[in-house]
């Protein structure tokens, strides 16, 4: 069994390591950098971190005693990848700086044809998707950032090489990424203009550095570090009432982050521009202990507006107010809601995925997609989390598409088609389940496609996903 896995991030990377386990050696990862880490390769701006702990935010299989901090940065993440992947030596099973424009279902011979930017052409009998959804900018079509006569740049493709010391920096938007970007800009710049269209929750980061005499327990003890693990995960999951409609956990996830900013926010009025208006967790919940007092910094302004555009060395808000400005970063997300793009997955009788997806981005448990015969989805639509570790999430997935390749190579099936009448069932009972959550409750969020759908999130605990991928529902699907 030929299998082609497109993407080198913490999921391909996964789907890599219990493929080779499983015994499915013929495997080719194609990943277009000249790197593997996905995001965490991508993603160099100062104070890039993550916002679930360290020993949740890795693999289950893969536990790393030597975590530094509770929350690891970006840096840490990376290594940890690389790490893994030449433990398993996997480097030699990836084509770095290969990326694939197309994958096109071959019915005649029940095979996915796989073309290149460079010109070549691969065949695999399973195609598993690890793309990912935090990988392409958002540039929030903010008009003339081509003319902008100072440097302007997004938060994933930071220019280490642009100096920011006494310089006039505007960071435009208010999400994870500005809030870890302006306390470290802030530090060495002459002025920064914060310019936040919608503010955040913020909750405290209980974050620390790990002592040696830690360390070393976790290296003698593995079960000191698995209980930890266990323990972080029991503790992000209980917060996930909240996002499901609990109006308990709604009110603590409230009187935390409100804390936060009475403690650190003096001034009345600057509270009120920072205070959201919205219930917590309908956009992304934040955690920070430096976000507020960087906005309180004497070189720093924030502007309660979104951009309009960028002329000449100025930054014009929507009220036609403008400031000058050296550099323009702009921390205006990813568009989390293309799935797939730019890759062009065509599947059975030539229907698009990307396109298809466009009219409502339905599935199987984020996995399987009816018309698309032996493809399997990664992080695919309705996966994401607000609460938990994507990385759980992976795992579970990985179970479920081990689970599907051993019955065919068990019982020598060519092909497992998805049944369109399941995919419907399942994708209109989860966006059923969709409008009772803090998600449908009225804000504007990046989870969000154009027509209103939550097509990103997953409507559920992470307990209750690796319930229903513990097995493979063979009755789901049509074998051949």
């Amino acid at each position: 069994m030929r299998i082609g896995i497109i993407g080198a991030g913490f999921a391909g990377l996964g789907a890599a390591i219990r493929l080779q386990r499983a015994g499915f050696g013929d495997f080719t990862v194609f990943e277009r950098a000249a790197d593997l880490g996905g995001t965490w390769r991508d993603n160099t701006y100062p104070g890039c971190a993550c916002d679930i702990p360290s020993h949740l935010y890795s693999f289950s299989f893969e536990p790393n005693p030597e975590w530094t901090r509770m929350y690891p940065l970006q840096a840490e993440i990376w290594d940890y990848l690389r790490r893994v992947a030449d433990r398993h030596g996997l480097r030699r099973r990836i084509r770095f700086g290969a990326e694939v424009r197309e994958a096109r279902w071959d019915h005649e011979k029940s095979v996915w044809r796989l073309s290149l930017a460079e010109g070549a052409a691969e065949e695999f009998d399973v195609l598993i998707g690890a793309i990912g959804f935090l990988t392409r900018p958002n540039l929030a079509g903010i008009a003339g950032l081509e003319a902008f006569e100072g440097v302007a740049f997004h938060s994933a493709r930071w220019r280490h090489d642009v100096r920011l010391a006494g310089r006039r920096v505007a960071v435009i938007g208010t999400g994870a990424s500005a809030i870890q970007i302006v306390p470290e800009v802030a530090r060495v710049a002459d002025r920064v203009l914060v310019f936040q269209r919608t503010p955040p929750w913020v909750l405290p980061r209980p974050d620390r550095a790990f002592a040696p005499w830690e360390r070393r327990l976790f290296r003698a003890l593995p079960l000191a570090q698995r209980l930890l693990r266990w323990a972080i995960y029991a503790r992000q999951e209980a917060l996930v009432s909240g996002f499901l409609g609990g109006q308990a956990v709604q009110k603590q996830l409230r009187a935390w982050a409100t804390r936060l900013i009475e403690r650190q926010v003096r001034d009345p009025r600057l509270r009120a521009r920072l205070m959201p208006d919205y219930a917590p967790g309908c956009k992304r919940l934040l955690v920070s202990n430096d976000w507020y007092p960087a906005l309180q910094r004497p070189n720093v302004e924030l502007l309660t507006e979104a951009v309009a555009k960028l002329e000449g060395r100025r930054v014009f808000a929507a009220s036609g107010a403008a400031r000058e400005a050296d550099v323009a970063i702009l921390a205006t997300g990813f568009t989390a809601t293309e799935f797939v793009w730019p890759l062009q997955v065509f599947g059975r009788g030539g229907a698009e995925l990307g396109a298809t997806w466009r009219r409502g981005a339905a599935s199987h448990l984020g996995i399987s997609v009816a018309g698309f015969p032996n493809c399997f989805v990664l992080v695919g639509p309705n996966t994401g989390l607000g609460h938990n570790s994507i990385v759980f999430m992976i795992e579970a997935q990985l179970d479920y598409v081990l689970r599907a390749l051993r019955r065919m190579r068990r019982r020598g099936l060519r092909t497992l088609e998805l049944r369109p009448e399941v995919q419907a069932r399942s994708y209109g009972a989860l966006q059923a389940r969709m409008k009772r959550t803090v998600w449908a409750s009225g804000c504007r969020s990046w989870y969000l496609s154009e027509g209103g759908r939550n097509d990103t999130l997953w409507p559920g605990s992470t307990l209750e996903y690796w319930w229903r991928t513990r097995r493979f529902d063979a009755d789901a699907y049509r074998a051949g």
